[in-house]
């Protein structure tokens, strides 16, 4: 049993170790800030996720504990890397509409405008005609 938990931490944390590798190099290496945004938010929370999973493991076949700090970390991750993503993107997409944003132009392109009745969805307020500002008057 010893054998097989060893060959399933190792797989385990060599697995996590590329995903974070993997992700970390997109971080660096990739142009822009919204393809920036898949290094951090995919590949590096697989990775963390597959490193807890063998701690969990291990702990669990050496020491014969359970433990639920790597649980809790998970959850931690698993909430905040996508609002922390979405904000970014928010951020950026304002940047981008006033003029802000001074990026050159990443492998994907430049983001396409939305059509000619609508807009992107951060920051902008509610026109006259929408309930939203109806139900404040």
């Amino acid at each position: 049993m010893s054998a097989i938990a060893d060959i399933v931490i190792v797989s385990l944390l060599l697995l996590g170790a590329g995903f974070a590798l993997i992700g970390s190099w997109g971080l660096v290496r990739l142009p822009t800030t919204m393809e920036r945004l898949h290094g951090p938010t995919k590949a590096t929370t697989l990775g963390l996720g597959a490193l807890l999973i063998a701690s969990v493991v291990y702990f669990q076949t050496r020491l014969g504990i359970w433990t639920a700090h790597e649980l809790l970390i998970s959850l931690f991750l698993f909430i905040t890397a996508p609002i922390s993503a979405n904000m970014i993107a928010k951020v950026h997409l304002h940047r981008a509409r006033t003029g802000a944003a001074n990026e050159p132009i990443g492998i994907a392109g430049p983001p396409p405008r939305p059509g000619e009745k609508g807009d992107w969805a951060t920051f902008e307020a509610p026109k006259r005609e929408t309930p939203a500002s109806t139900a404040n008057s």
